[in-house]
């Protein structure tokens, strides 16, 4: 019988490897969702991990396929939605924030999620997406295990450049907001080995820092259509200056005066 598509990745998260990429995409997502304001967020997949758990919106859900577990949703809290990534549930312009963690890799048609997302976002709402790195060490090694057998990565991904996100979501309208890498250490599988390479995250971080296993973006959905003409482009809101003491007296005299 056929491997389902999900259910190498979801024995992969339980690994060492797989339990140091969730931790470190929750600190990320805590940083990043934590100044999303709005009234809906919906978090896409991979239950394993709560995305939205810094965020301060009313209502979180979680969509999930009928075949995904419903206990992570009671676990987290979470309204569960069940539905497709490539047909939302969900009315037009209906959501402020979109969380897509390792969904597109996984996804036969990933253009249609993004097309479903930009359905449902709200002007100036926001996608945050994340994904595994190809351009790193554990892309290489995940290239050449192809070749010979034994992936290192769950074998049903097809694994997305952060170059190749940023221009579908560039010909969809958003704007890129902000985007993090991490998880420098090498590709191996026992969690003692894993656990004396600490010391790579801060070096990766500032020596080779485009070159994380994992990747992080997020982007805002602009107004399609708008554009601002004639001299309006060229107008720009003054930094307001703190008066000194005597400068407020003059200045409160002055006004005053004009209205005596």
């Amino acid at each position: 019988m056929p491997t389902q598509p999900w259910s190498s990745w979801e024995k992969w998260l339980q690994s060492p490897p797989g339990r140091y990429v969730l931790s470190w995409e929750q600190k990320c997502f805590n940083q990043i969702v934590s100044d999303v304001f709005g009234f809906h967020a919906v978090q896409i997949g991979l239950p394993q991990i709560n995305t939205l758990s810094e965020n301060r919106m009313p209502l979180h859900a979680l969509l999930l396929n009928s075949n995904d577990s419903h206990g992570y949703a009671a676990r987290f809290n979470w309204h569960l939605i069940e539905g497709s990534s490539t047909e939302l549930p969900f009315a037009n312009e209906s959501l402020d924030l979109v969380v897509l963690p390792h969904v597109l890799e996984f996804a036969a048609d990933p253009h249609q999620i993004l097309r479903e997302v930009d359905r449902v976002l709200r002007p100036e709402g926001r996608l945050i997406i994340s994904g595994f790195n190809p351009a790193s060490l554990w892309g290489a090694r995940q290239y050449l295990s192809r070749l010979i057998g034994n992936p290192y990565l769950p074998r049903d991904g097809q694994f997305i450049g952060l170059i190749r996100v940023k221009d579908w979501l560039q010909l969809l309208n958003f704007s890129l907001d902000r985007g993090h890498f991490g998880c420098y250490k090498l590709p191996l599988q026992g969690h003692n080995a894993m656990g004396r390479m600490d010391f790579l995250e801060s070096m990766g971080n500032r020596w080779w820092p485009i070159f994380g296993a994992v990747f992080l973006v997020s982007a805002i959905k602009r107004h399609q259509g708008i554009r601002l003409i004639g001299q309006v482009q060229s107008i720009r809101v003054p930094a307001i200056q703190q008066l000194s003491p005597a400068a407020e007296r003059s200045q409160l005299k002055e006004t005053q005066e004009t209205v005596n």
